[in-house]
């Protein structure tokens, strides 16, 4: 039987024990764990107990110190208080190899699912309240009691995130854990800790508890909330959906990041700079060689000055879809082949870059075509102290959370809730920006004023001297519902992305026809003079993009070319002499985007691209020259 267990074991360490390591789970506790998950053996209640505590009357005098313990241990909720403390007569030993346990979980959503699933799944709504300390009276779950637990579960939200499968499959999940688990307090000096594990023999996630040092009965459970953070300041914003606390003493100017920020991203990507090059002379009749993974280019490019080459090694032209790295062995062995990418472009196309390098033109609240924009990992403090000063004033407070690097809105999240800001930068690295309260609409006949963005493309041909041209021709996508500030869950009124979101609408308007109706309902801004000022915000963006020398910058790689694709909204703003104005909001700038529509459209797109990026010959090319 022994040897049993020992291959049960070796098993288990196999599919979790780098997961283990990462959270820190003493190796003394492995094979209990294993143990207990195989048999779903859930034995807290043997050692363990919840206590409901009184609340202290705020009128009776209490003294500081007193106070102080109390603010040490916030229960998150608004309803009676609880704690959880060990009821084992012999107490807890952390060196005992059994002193680890399983907790269940009462809740596992995506948060986009959250709404739908409290209102559809029977019980799950009433247990959720009465976790909270929600008052919920009656069998039909009604919208304010779904609504309150939608703003209180940030106190009780724990995430994890899967690391393989479709980018969908890795947004990020959310889980509360059952009432014991969720009834832990907070301590700054914590007697146990928490860590998800998701058990792949079941498919399910648990929380696993260990204590941090020898208990007797009596003694309360705690754990860190903040677990992991030791800077003071951080603290204390990370611990603010417990204990409430103003940062406005905080400034919330954010300046540019250190050059060694920018040091520290090129490192991270593994992109090796190219040396320096003199730009590379071609023939003017040489018909270049293309090696590319890309299928809408091998199907659509048919200029007569380029043909396909399923030899990378002969190529003159590298179109990879994926991110080229190594630009100093190609500057080195092959400085005349040119390649669809510049080094350290990221700087454009990841959006917590985007807005670090945007500072440039227009200092630290960023310039007026990007929505302020803050950085959730490191400028936390910042943001909530520009959180509550707006919140002082009664300005608008509706932000958008969004992953530094993910497409197509996914885990992207619209809030006026400052606990669950703080709460999704557990999940993955994001930025929050102000959401565009005031958009300019689009009248849809069928179902009223809907958001809209534009998507335009853009081919850069040289960073230093900078060649920016744009396409021609702009791309729309429309909400399906009439726009409103409020619903901030409701996905086909708040965003515009449909064309991945099964059996949902997608409405198409051409850019030709696009523009009279526009113009039609808004006279006094002839696009013309929109698209102006869009133009000069690409401008202003890529100048500021290519100021400075790489990694600070994107590098003046003579032999890089690329195309990107801007997305961006017009919001009503008032300019310095005080009359209305459409301003263009930058929102993302696409490495490499789809251009399916593009090629069913308008055959002769990438003839157009490659003419303009490679030939440098744009004379019956559908491009206009920006910069």
């Amino acid at each position: 039987m022994a040897g049993d267990g020992e291959e049960a074991l070796a098993a288990f360490v196999t599919l979790h024990g780098a997961a283990l390591r990462a959270s820190r789970v003493p190796t003394r506790y492995w094979e209990s764990l294993s143990r207990k998950l195989r048999g779903e053996v859930f034995d807290a209640g043997d050692y363990f107990g919840i206590m409901q505590v009184e609340e202290v009357d705020e009128e009776e005098e209490v003294d500081e110190e007193m106070e102080e313990q109390f603010k040490k241990k916030p229960n998150p909720g608004n309803g009676p208080c609880f704690k959880v403390i060990v009821t084992n007569e012999n107490g807890l030993q952390a060196s005992n190899p059994d002193s680890v346990f399983l907790i269940d979980h009462a809740w596992t959503f995506r948060v986009e699912h959250a709404r739908q699933q409290l209102r559809r799944v029977p019980g799950l709504l009433h247990r959720m309240a009465n976790l909270m300390g929600i008052a919920f009276h009656g069998e039909v779950p009604d919208e304010g009691s779904i609504e309150q637990v939608l703003q209180e579960m940030w106190k009780y939200n724990q995430t994890y995130q899967l690391s393989q499968g479709t980018a969908e499959e890795k947004v990020p999940v959310w889980y509360i854990m059952d009432e014991f688990g969720s009834r832990i307090q907070h301590s700054d000096q914590p007697s146990f800790a928490t860590a998800p594990l998701f058990y792949m023999p079941q498919q399910i996630a648990y929380t696993v508890l260990w204590p941090l040092r020898d208990l007797e009965t009596g003694d309360e459970v705690t754990r860190d909330y903040a677990y992991g953070e030791t800077d003071r300041l951080i603290r204390r914003c990370v611990l603010l959906p417990w204990v409430p606390t103003e940062v406005v003493d905080v400034s919330c100017f954010t300046p540019e990041p250190l050059d060694e920020h920018y040091q520290a991203i090129l490192a991270e990507n593994k992109e090796k700079l190219p040396v320096v090059i003199n730009p590379p002379v071609y023939a003017k009749d040489k018909v270049f060689k293309v090696f590319t993974d890309i299928q809408q280019v091998l199907n659509n490019l048919k200029h007569p000055r380029f043909v396909f080459t399923d030899n990378e090694g002969e190529a003159d032209i590298l179109y990879n879809f994926s991110h080229f790295k190594d630009y100093r062995k190609l500057s080195e062995e092959r400085p005349e082949v040119m390649v669809n990418q510049f080094p350290c472009e990221n700087l454009l196309t990841v959006k917590d870059c985007l807005a670090s390098i945007a500072r440039r033109a227009g200092g630290p609240d960023g310039p007026r075509w990007l929505p302020r924009t803050f950085n959730l990992q490191t400028e936390l403090p910042q943001f909530i102290s520009y959180f509550q000063q707006r919140d002082r004033r009664g300005e608008d407070n509706h932000w958008i959370c969004k992953p530094w690097n993910l497409a197509r809105s996914l885990d992207t999240h619209i809030t006026n809730n400052l606990n669950s800001i703080i709460r999704h930068r557990e999940s993955s690295p994001k930025v929050v920006c102000k959401y565009i309260e005031e958009p300019v609409l689009f009248e849809r006949e069928d179902v009223g004023p809907v958001k809209f963005d534009v998507r335009y493309v853009v081919l850069l041909r040289s960073a230093r001297p900078l060649q920016l041209y744009s396409y021609d021709v702009f791309w729309l996508r429309f909400s399906n519902r009439a726009f409103s500030l409020d619903d901030l869950d409701d996905y086909e009124k708040h965003f515009t992305v449909m064309n991945y979101a099964p059996g949902v609408t997608l409405k198409q308007v051409h850019c030709e026809d696009f523009i009279p109706l526009f113009e039609k309902q808004y006279p006094e801004y002839p696009w013309t003079t929109v698209q102006a000022s869009i133009f000069k915000a690409f401008a202003e963006l890529f100048q500021v993009a290519s100021s400075k020398p790489a990694p600070l910058g994107i590098c003046d790689y003579p032999s890089s070319r690329a195309i990107y694709a801007i997305d961006l909204m017009l919001k009503w703003d008032t300019s310095r002499d005080g009359k209305r104005i459409m301003q263009p909001q930058i929102l993302e700038v696409n490495f490499n985007p789809d251009c399916d529509r593009a090629c069913q459209y308008h055959p002769t797109f990438f003839n157009d691209v490659f003419s303009t990026l490679f030939l440098d010959e744009t004379d019956n090319c559908h491009v206009t020259r920006i910069v």
